[in-house]
């Protein structure tokens, strides 16, 4: 199992896939996060909940958040090499924001 870091302090578990495959609906990681390498966005339709969406640089650092309300369609943003995704509300929680650098311990 993955661990999503900020500054050394653990944030949540952490899916790691390293393709992305279009999906038409899936729901956000419940308690965890979800990171897909290589996708800019379009890669899922927020399901019933909702689902929080950062798009991050090759480097981890966030670039942009947003929080998707229930069926919404993350887009393609310019200069990304990757998507965390997770629960709506849990960059909240987590004081994510842009410019914060992530890591990801095995």
């Amino acid at each position: 199992m993955a661990w999503l870091l900020r500054d050394g302090q653990v944030l949540a578990s952490l899916e790691v896939l390293e393709s992305a495959r279009p999906v038409a609906l899936r729901r956000a990681p419940e308690h965890a996060a979800r990171l897909v390498r290589g996708s800019r966005g379009l890669t899922a339709l927020a399901g019933p909940s909702g689902m929080d969406v950062a798009w991050l640089d090759g480097d981890l650092v966030v670039l942009a958040l947003r929080s998707f309300r229930p069926y919404g369609l993350p887009r393609w943003r310019p200069g990304a090499a990757g998507l965390l995704e997770a629960e709506r509300g849990a960059f909240g929680r987590w004081g994510l924001a842009a410019g914060d650098r992530l890591e990801i311990k095995e």
